[in-house]
């Protein structure tokens, strides 16, 4: 991949005179009488002066604040450094701030399931059903700092829930529904929740998954639990003993709740550090880590993020396809800070066809579609034309994370779904409920390579010495405070956890864990886990350079490679593959995969064997699952290595733990 490649995409110059960072650039100047000649010079600037940064963050977007801050930041020491102290606000407060049309008809939530038709909630009703939510919280005790926990879809019941806990100062956490019961209880377990809010069960690929029972054990496990709220959703006349249902809660001030439901929305003035929700890392090994935000910091990182990076607006309909238990269902809801309309999906993006999103964003006219590069990646071979299959004119960007997009699906996004779009590929996380590199709509887009650093975010690739590097493969390094950055862990005295999460390697600087490579023009690409790189004689190789060269067979759907070190005998690299219906491992293929990784790599990373499996182990947000399986094929016993509740096919670890049991044997 060259530097000097052509770009896929470049924004004309009419885009890059309308787009929100454009009119940022003009408020700085005309505010702050600073200017900047491009992209680079603003970011550098960002990062080596994070305080005037964020504070014209706030001033840009009219943070609402009912107390003025007494400081930017106190110190840039990581962690610990306190942000906009002495600022009161409610990270709810900013949704209801723009002129949504009149009497707030224009849609705020569009939204579609294999159990419902599309639905349509303007901003009146959004604004209107968050009230009676938040009356009916109220009236059940909640308030400022007490859980509430959602095993819930993505519907729109669950935004708006989300919003009205925001509104109390209550503290929100979520699962899905196609997580068990075990997966749920460890992260539920963790933070003592007051309220459970969830669903009876969901359609998912056409089929019905009842989760009353679920449920009904998992209540049982949660001590501080004093009130569950039913929402009927597969079956509208299902019923929970001891539960409100969730009409009872949209109930005027005339319903059960009357006495105290409230007719204004109400929002509590909080500290700018006042916790919003709780994240969770994937619980693939070992505990999950409950990731604690606050307010203000998922507020400044969502309108930076959404307005300035992804050019969201008023004029937009954003679907970013995500569950419930995946940050990127955070990044979805918190479109509506941007002012768009958000437009959510709940059910099987595989079914009947792969075409269904498509056709969805068609229906409702998207003009920013995001999704999992794992979900690209399939369409690309199924030998899908999203433009032959609906009409996609509207749009005018297309998202992908959760693990790094090939070159081969950027040059099929803008071959068949449209060729005037953004291409919006980003990298973050549930650590920081934001992205550190992604996406500039006054940029270019080259071929495998995320576009920028994000602004306000001091990103650096370390070398072996502990240096920054441009054009070389490094640690990702953070190396000033982010006001998302997590609050704490919750439950984790003295920090011990979060400071060995981030701040071992390198102390007061965080290090994320991923490998990646700063472009000469200021890009960024990522080549997956740190910890997962396979060193081979001295030449340390990412995962996702090889899955890049290796599912570039039309016969592959699907790989994962590990690096097998075992004491005392030779280290062993198998490489697994999912071969598509009707393609066959033969010599040739073998001998082509070889050859390619050997001249496109590097000799020394060919694999030892090449090995047909019948899925590659996913944790439930797409996430190859490496370390479980390099651990499994060392012997350790499966129970051990994953929770299966946090995968999305947990069935074919046997099939590994077999592989295993033949090569230990």
């Amino acid at each position: 991949m060259s530097s000097a490649s052509p770009p896929l995409w470049s924004p004309s110059p009419e885009r890059i005179d309308q787009s929100r960072l454009t009119d940022y650039m003009r408020w700085l100047a005309r505010e702050k009488a600073l200017s900047f000649n491009n992209y680079d010079a603003l970011w550098h600037w960002s990062v080596a002066h994070p305080e005037s940064f964020w504070e014209s963050v706030w001033q840009y977007f009219k943070v609402q604040s009912s107390a003025p801050y007494h400081q930017v930041l106190d110190t840039h020491k990581m962690p610990g450094a306190k942000w906009f102290e002495g600022a009161r606000l409610n990270f709810a407060q900013q949704l209801f701030r723009f002129n949504h049309g009149e009497d707030g008809a224009l849609p705020a939530i569009i939204s579609r399931s294999e159990l419902r038709g599309m639905q349509t909630l303007s901003w009146a009703d959004l604004r209107q059903q968050v009230t009676r939510v938040a009356g009916s919280l109220r009236a059940m005790g909640v308030g400022p700092g007490d859980r509430v926990v959602a095993y819930l879809p993505n519907i729109a019941e669950t935004a708006l829930a989300f919003f009205a806990c925001a509104s109390i100062g209550a503290i929100w956490s979520s699962c899905s529904p196609d997580m068990g019961s075990a997966s749920v209880l460890d992260r539920f377990r963790q933070i003592d929740p007051k309220v459970l809010i969830t669903v009876d069960g969901y359609r998912y690929g056409g089929r019905d998954f009842d989760r009353l029972a679920v449920v009904q054990a998992m209540r049982a496990e949660l001590p501080t639990l004093q009130h569950t709220v039913l929402l009927p959703y597969l079956d509208q006349a299902a019923r929970l003993d001891g539960a409100t249902s969730w009409a009872q809660l949209l109930q005027p001030a005339d319903g059960q709740y009357g006495e105290q439901a409230e007719t204004a929305l109400h929002f509590a003035q909080l500290p700018f550090d006042h916790p919003l929700w709780v994240l969770y890392s994937s619980g693939t090994t070992g505990m999950p880590k409950p990731i604690v935000h606050g307010h203000g910091g998922a507020l400044l990182e969502s309108l930076k993020g959404h307005a300035l990076h992804l050019d969201l607006g008023a004029r937009d309909r954003f679907l970013w396809f995500s569950t419930t238990g995946w940050i990127m269902w955070n990044s979805q809801v918190t479109g509506l800070l941007a002012g768009a309309t958000i437009c959510i999906y709940d059910g099987n993006p595989g079914y009947p066809d792969l075409g269904t999103l498509w056709k969805f964003a068609e229906e409702a006219q998207i003009t920013f579609f995001g999704a999992g590069a794992a979900y690209y990646a399939n369409c690309l071979k199924a030998g899908l034309a999203p433009a032959r299959l609906a009409d996609l004119s509207a749009l005018r960007a297309v998202g992908a994370t959760g693990s790094p997009l090939s070159a081969d699906c950027y040059d099929w996004i803008y071959r068949e779904v449209g060729q005037d779009l953004l291409l919006a590929c980003i990298s973050g996380g549930t650590d920081i409920a934001a992205a550190f590199v992604g996406a500039c709509p006054n940029l270019p887009v080259h071929a495998g390579e995320m576009q920028c650093r994000y602004l306000g975010v001091a990103v650096h690739a370390f070398d072996e010495h502990g240096e920054s590097v441009i054009d070389a493969v490094g640690e990702l390094v953070v190396t000033v405070p982010m006001p998302s950055m997590p609050l704490y862990f919750w439950n984790d005295p003295g920090n011990a956890r979060y400071l060995e999460s981030y701040f071992d390697t390198y102390p007061g600087l965080w290090r994320h864990g991923d490998w990646i490579r700063i472009t000469p023009r200021g890009g960024a690409i990522i080549y997956g886990r740190s910890d997962t790189t396979i060193n081979r004689h001295g030449i340390r190789m990412g995962t996702a350079e090889i899955y890049r060269v290796v599912e570039q067979f039309d016969e592959i759907v699907d790989s994962l490679v590990v690096d097998l070190e075992y004491l005392g005998r030779p280290s062993f690299m198998p490489l697994f593959i999912v071969l598509r219906d009707g393609a066959k491992l033969d010599v040739e293929l073998e001998q082509a995969i070889r050859d390619r990784i050997r001249s496109q790599l590097s000799a020394r990373h060919v694999p030892d064997q090449i090995v047909v499996a019948p899925e590659i182990p996913r944790t439930l947000t797409g996430k190859k699952m490496e370390l479980p399986v390099k651990k499994l094929l060392l012997g350790m016993p499966i129970e051990k290595i994953a929770n299966p509740d946090a995968m999305s096919n947990p069935a074919c670890l046997t099939w590994y733990q077999h592989y295993a049991g033949r090569r230990l044997g």
